[in-house]
């Protein structure tokens, strides 16, 4: 089995889908080693339109995707006096085998969660 990670964004505050965020994936490397490898925009349906990392990238590791909420935040409304709790959210994570990792970001405007989805 190949390996894969897809992600996507909850809109728990007003129970949507969150389009619009902007996603980086980092992969990190010790203390000091982060490159990019992935970056992507949820669409209607809250999702990347492909894997963030697609099996042809894949590789073991630990990994950080940030998910720029800011701007979404405000555009729906949810920032409350234009002053953001949230605005980037990092989420790092490992992944050890070659399997379909999937990360969803649950996000509120004060809060949010995230779980190792199917």
């Amino acid at each position: 089995m190949a390996g894969y990670l897809t992600t996507h964004v909850l809109d728990t505050a007003r129970g949507v889908p969150a389009e619009g965020i902007e996603i980086v994936l980092m992969r990190l490397d010790g203390a000091e080693g982060r490159e990019q490898v992935g970056r992507s925009v949820t669409n209607a349906d809250g999702r990347t339109d492909g894997p963030i990392l697609p099996e042809a990238r894949f590789a073991v590791g630990t990994y950080e995707l940030v998910f720029h909420a800011g701007d979404y935040l405000r555009r729906a409304g949810l920032a409350e006096g234009g002053v953001l709790f949230l605005d980037e959210v990092p989420i790092r994570f490992g992944m050890a085998e070659a399997a379909h990792y999937h990360v969803p970001l649950l996000l509120s405007p004060y809060g949010y969660s995230t779980y190792r989805g199917s």
